[in-house]
């Protein structure tokens, strides 16, 4: 979690906040990442993304605010409520990837908008301009909710919540899109080392050209050899160039540069800042 510029809280929809949530919440507070969550598991008999949120509020200490509803509970699980938008979204095709917006039902319109009034007096006590808004009941822009989204995502003053299955790709796009649109970029975050010489705070760059920095976070034995897993905060590492190690005090080579995607990789020349790569 250090070396990331955000995540994403994932829970169960039927087990809440759970021990092993309590610790990433923990770790995620120690190395100030921002973050989203996501509530996974929606098709499973028992869900309950509300409760999961008073438990988020209550367990996390943390203002979970709700950014969508789910339509059809347990195995009628069919898609969400987009509560910014006010669209109802259905996910088809066999991974999910076709997108359809449509109208709310009309059952569920009345929890909507209620829904919907609720999360933005969430998001107004963070904004002047959305709370002014709100008390003379105009017409609130969108791009204003995502801007304010953001910025509180950011201080890390509050996490939204979003819904869907994995399993069955339902409301995942809208969960990637929020992950681009709330979660900073390298260049947004503000990052500091200390240099070892005399241990003075150096603010990083997120640029290519700048001295290299980067930090080994994990090592991996692989029947290839040791793989040393590297978040780049500064600069450009190039393959077969020599690095020095601020630990041992020595020089070492990298012979190769990999970009992991799970259990494949793909054997890259060079890397940048931002980037996060696994080096032999």
């Amino acid at each position: 979690l250090r070396v990331l510029d955000g995540a994403v809280l994932v829970l169960c929809a039927v087990g809440g906040v759970q021990s092993q949530s309590m610790t990433v919440d923990r770790q995620m507070k120690r190395y100030k990442v921002p973050r989203v969550a996501f509530i996974n598991k929606m098709d499973r008999t028992g869900a309950d993304p509300i409760r999961v949120c008073e438990e988020i509020r209550e367990q996390l200490k943390d203002d979970a605010i709700l950014m969508q509803l789910p339509i059809g509970e347990g195995e009628q699980f069919e898609g969400i409520v987009d509560l910014i938008n006010m669209k109802a979204l259905h996910f088809e095709g066999e991974h999910g990837e076709n997108v359809t917006e449509g109208d709310i039902p009309e059952e569920m319109a009345e929890l909507a908008a209620s829904k919907r009034t609720e999360m933005l007096e969430s998001l107004a006590m963070y904004s002047d301009e959305l709370m002014e808004l709100l008390l003379s009941e105009e017409e609130i822009p969108v791009k204003l909710i995502h801007d304010v989204t953001k910025s509180v995502v950011h201080q890390q003053a509050a996490t939204p919540v979003f819904l869907g299955t994995a399993f069955r790709n339902k409301g995942v796009q809208p969960l990637l899109d929020a992950i681009t649109r709330y979660l900073p970029s390298p260049d947004q975050r503000e990052i500091t080392a200390t240099k070892i010489e005399d241990e003075t705070e150096v603010q990083l760059k997120s640029d290519p050209d700048e001295p290299v920095v980067c930090m080994a976070f994990k090592i991996v034995d692989d029947p290839f050899g040791q793989l040393t897993f590297t978040r780049i905060y500064q600069g450009t590492i190039h393959k077969g160039q020599m690095y020095f190690n601020q630990r041992t005090g020595r020089k070492d080579r990298f012979s190769r540069i990999l970009r992991m995607h799970a259990d494949k990789r793909e054997e890259v020349d060079f890397a940048t800042a931002g980037d996060i790569v696994a080096v032999m």
